[in-house]
């Protein structure tokens, strides 16, 4: 069992910047791959980005990419999402999940435990 905990939402200008956290319970994360999701409209969630379970491969969004960075430090059982030159339109509750596939995925099915959604909202 695997439970997820986000936090480092906030208001934020466009342009700025926030790194969310997702700490992780359970002697076995580092053998999950882990990925950011958010709700989007017609989707009930986007994937965002996701890491491996040994940081070495990561993917993103083409939305986020060049902007966001995913990363994971499996000593303290945590993964960061880096949020730089932050849009109006990446305004939403981001969550993370965890999934038994260690490579992670673009997919929400294919996430196993997911934690609480931390918001992130974007001012014009």
């Amino acid at each position: 069992q695997v439970q997820l905990v986000e936090s480092g939402g906030g208001l934020v200008q466009a342009g700025g910047s926030l790194r969310l956290s997702c700490e992780a319970s359970g002697r076995t994360f580092s053998s999950y791959g882990v990925g950011w999701f958010r709700p989007a409209p017609g989707k009930e969630r986007e994937f965002v980005a996701a890491v491996s379970w040994s940081g070495g491969s990561t993917f993103y969004a083409d939305s986020v990419k060049g902007r966001f960075t995913i990363s994971r430090d499996n000593a303290k059982n945590t993964v960061y999402l880096q949020m730089n030159s932050l849009k109006p339109e990446d305004t939403a509750v981001y969550y993370c999940a965890a999934t038994k596939l260690n490579g992670g995925s673009l997919y929400s099915y294919h996430y196993d435990y997911w934690g609480q959604g931390t918001q992130v909202t974007v001012s014009s």
